[in-house]
């Protein structure tokens, strides 16, 4: 996997879809990986924005999570950027 920010849209699938396919591409994030940035929508509800900031809160790879000015994204800091 390519580094810097990974984009995941995750438009149109049920909660285990979209953990399944978070997690892995999160086990396979290389080293330049800092961020992931799922795309999860919020026209249609809050279903698949809830899970990603329950599941992945708590990840021992993710340091944080980001909230933008978007709201239909969500953000999984890997690692400090400096």
């Amino acid at each position: 996997m390519a580094g810097g920010i990974v984009e995941l849209d995750i438009h149109g699938m049920t909660k285990y879809q979209a953990k399944t396919y978070i997690d892995y591409n999160l086990n396979k994030t290389g080293r330049n990986t800092y961020k992931i940035r799922i795309i999860h929508g919020y026209h249609n509800g809050t279903e698949l924005k809830s899970m990603i900031r329950a599941a992945y809160g708590r990840h021992p790879k993710v340091i944080r999570i980001e909230y933008g000015m978007n709201q239909g994204e969500t953000d999984l800091v890997l690692r400090e950027l400096f």
